[in-house]
């Protein structure tokens, strides 16, 4: 397991009712109510908010490799982020596929890119080894 060397943010969510509760941050941002997957409720979920999260994190640490890299990002990336559920033996389990828009880029300086990107993503170096997560060019 690999320690963090320093904490430079924590975050803290209360959260009640499990899929079916609510969730708030204790800044007040983020205060979402939860609804279970397939089901006729209002609210998230949590393979949304991973999904939301992993993707929003995953253009940040392309924003910090492109800048190392001295390489110009397109001004409308975006990425498709999707979160399987299912199960696994005895349990439950997630997948994540990541669908990388780069719009512009030569394709093999976009694809040296993405790689730099999930090596120091903290989402990527999270899942690597514990969940089937696929990461695409498109």
């Amino acid at each position: 397991m690999t320690k963090l060397e320093k904490v430079l943010y924590t975050a803290k969510a209360h959260t009640t009712g499990g899929r079916d509760g609510a969730s708030k941050t204790d800044d007040g941002r983020l205060d979402v109510t939860l609804s279970s997957p397939g089901t006729s409720g209002t609210g998230t979920n949590p393979e949304q908010l991973f999904a939301a999260g992993y993707s929003a994190c995953f253009i940040g640490a392309m924003k910090a490799v492109a800048g190392k890299m001295k390489v110009a990002l397109p001004a409308d990336l975006s990425i498709d982020a999707e979160v399987d559920l299912g199960p696994i033996p005895n349990a439950y389990g997630i997948a994540a596929r990541l669908n990388v828009s780069l719009p512009g880029m030569d394709k093999a300086a976009a694809q040296a890119l993405v790689d730099a990107a999930h090596q120091v993503c903290p989402y990527s170096n999270a899942t690597r080894g514990n969940i089937d997560v696929t990461i695409t060019l498109v």
